[in-house]
């Protein structure tokens, strides 16, 4: 039986610790709608469509995962020797036709999600959402191209946010993206600490990430450079004042990217697996990150 029959499988083969990366970002969404809400910056807000569209994204996350997962598995990506967290289709726990149908399903259920929104909202939700309904189905072709980073960094860096501000609030607010830029880049991260770590298997495969064409050397270099450049995005925000002073309460996560940065500089080839769990900590810091100018947008207009 799939999964052995326990649910706990059933979880962990969407690869739920990756959620982050599509929460993030729309948390910090929700949390500016608000902030320009109570600062007088826009009317009324739809608050229960924020909650629909956050169930959607969470949705196309785990289509994603789980469609991204049979491909990898089916390119000779996923191996037994690969390190990181489970693949349990390699670990013989579920057929490849059950995790793609897996998916599917939570592809069409985000799609459902979508069409309801689409018509309480606009169509610039098609648009938002076809680049959802892509990233989720064929980011395994842009990974394999050395395009996934750039895939991701519009899909969660950028769309996931509009998206959430458009539905609540009917309206395109543009400098919603350089707020969510730093989360963006932080996701990226994740990804590139992946692909990082998975540079020999997947030359093996014949595939070819950004992290393989950049070199390890290039890949510390590039991570190091996600990070740091979060962080000094919030501080372009707060001075052209798009962001509360408050929003520097981003720096208490700051220690936390510093020794992500020392781990990924601690690797080299013949020991790649010093950062297989970089992703996780990555995904961790993306998480912290995230909340912390959420806490900001919040408390801020009361001070």
């Amino acid at each position: 039986m799939d999964g052995e029959g326990k649910l706990k499988n059933w979880i962990l083969v969407a690869h739920p610790w990756a959620l982050p990366a599509s929460v993030s970002p729309a948390l910090v969404a929700l949390s500016y709608v608000f902030y320009l809400n109570k600062t007088g910056a826009i009317g009324e807000v739809n608050r229960a469509n924020g909650i629909v569209a956050l169930l959607g994204v969470v949705l196309f996350h785990l289509a994603g995962n789980l469609i991204g997962e049979y491909h990898d598995f089916v390119s000779g990506v996923d191996v037994k020797e690969k390190t990181g967290p489970r693949r349990l289709i390699v670990e013989g726990l579920f057929k490849p036709g059950t995790v793609l149908y897996y998916g599917y399903t939570m592809l069409f259920a985000g799609i459902g999600v979508g069409v309801w929104l689409f018509l309480k909202s606009g169509w610039p939700l098609l648009i938002i959402g076809g680049i959802g309904i892509i990233s989720s189905t064929l980011y395994y072709k842009f990974k394999y191209a050395g395009l996934g980073d750039l895939l991701i960094f519009v899909c969660y860096g950028l769309s996931i946010a509009m998206g959430m501000v458009y539905v609540m609030t009917g309206q395109l607010i543009w400098k919603t993206l350089l707020v969510v830029v730093p989360t963006g880049l932080l996701v990226v991260a994740i990804l590139h600490a992946n692909n990082t770590r998975d540079m020999l298997q997947d030359k093996a495969a014949g595939i070819r990430t950004r992290a393989m064409i950049l070199g390890l050397e290039g890949s510390q270099v590039a991570y190091q450079t996600l990070l740091l450049v979060s962080y000094l995005v919030i501080a372009f925000a707060v001075m052209g004042k798009l962001l509360s002073p408050l929003a520097f309460l981003v720096l208490f996560s700051f220690p936390l990217a510093i020794r992500n940065i020392k781990s990924i500089k601690r690797a080299t080839m013949n020991d790649l697996g010093i950062i297989c769990f970089l992703d996780g900590q990555t995904a961790k810091l993306v998480l912290i990150f995230s909340l912390l100018l959420a806490v900001a947008n919040f408390i801020a207009p009361y001070i």
